[in-house]
């Protein structure tokens, strides 16, 4: 077997498709398929099982994949170091940020490591911010700006870099710009629109179940951006954390009206696993992040 063999087999084993697989290594699935059976016949046991819609490791794939995944990191580490770049810190950092991260906390950080890490580059992955720890857990990124839980997170560390409070944005041409009566009254008669999940949606619902609240549900969406394009049509007033209106486009067309202590405070920050792990040159990456927001 050879390191192409390996390459092909880990990448099946991510994809479960050999379709997929095939066309991410620029080969037909048949050819991807004498691969497997040529890698079946050395190792002298069945890796994989077929049928017509899915692909299933076996016990024996599960141990062969973590295998392969080893001699590829090995390789890799080892060509590091016959290039002679061992020492140097370089490559790509994957960060997963929200529209708003991405230019109210990630400039700060990225000047922070372009001075001291010139090398290193940033792959951004923007989206909901309640998808951050997924982004994670699910290696997709090894850094991610989101909101930090109570709790904290089990093998996650993170870095608090702000703290804003949770808001109601209404648009100031709509017609809920002015407010009256209590918290109970004006989220039972009130359209809202709300996250569908994250930190700020399950803080909502445990509110409104500890108070007996029935509230009008105008849109539900992913995304803070996306809850303030809805609230600016006017059909509702968004729940988003301050800091998103703060450093918004259109910051200046709403009106915002505070939750108070109902709902607490957003902490922001930064998230990333615990333990360094993978090879030579990711290690030297994470390692370079870690130092940098130590200096917050």
């Amino acid at each position: 077997m050879n390191f192409y063999e390996l390459e092909a087999f880990v990448t099946l084993a991510k994809t479960l498709h050999f379709g997929k697989t095939a066309s991410k290594l620029n080969m037909s699935p048949s050819a991807l398929s004498r691969v497997i059976n040529r890698l079946e016949e050395e190792a002298g046991v069945s890796l994989v099982d077929r049928t017509n819609r899915q692909v299933i490791l076996t016990q024996q794939g599960i141990v062969f994949e973590k295998y392969a995944q080893d001699m590829l990191n090995k390789k890799k580490e080892l060509t590091e170091k016959l290039s002679g770049h061992g020492d140097q810190v370089e490559g790509v950092l994957p960060v997963y940020a929200s529209v708003t991260a991405c230019y109210s906390i990630l400039p700060d950080f990225i000047k922070r490591l372009t001075a001291r890490y010139p090398g290193i580059q940033l792959s951004v992955e923007t989206g909901d911010p309640a998808g951050a720890v997924t982004a994670v857990k699910e290696n997709r990124a090894l850094l991610a700006v989101g909101a930090i839980p109570e709790n904290g997170l089990t093998s996650m560390d993170t870095v608090s870099v702000v703290k804003t409070p949770l808001v109601y944005a209404a648009s100031k041409k709509g017609p809920y710009t002015k407010l009256e009566g209590s918290p109970q009254d004006i989220l039972s008669t009130v359209p809202l629109v709300l996250p569908k999940t994250g930190l700020a949606r399950s803080r909502f619902d445990k509110w409104i179940k500890s108070r007996n609240v029935k509230p009008i549900i105008a849109a539900e969406t992913e995304g803070n951006e996306a809850i303030l394009a809805i609230a600016q049509l006017g059909l509702g007033i968004g729940l988003v954390p301050q800091i998103v209106l703060e450093n918004g486009l259109f910051k200046d067309e709403f009106v915002v009206h505070t939750a108070g202590n109902i709902l607490g405070y957003y902490d922001v920050g930064f998230i990333h696993k615990a333990e360094i792990a993978g090879t030579g040159s990711n290690r030297k990456i994470q390692e370079a992040v870690w130092n940098i927001l130590k200096s917050y």
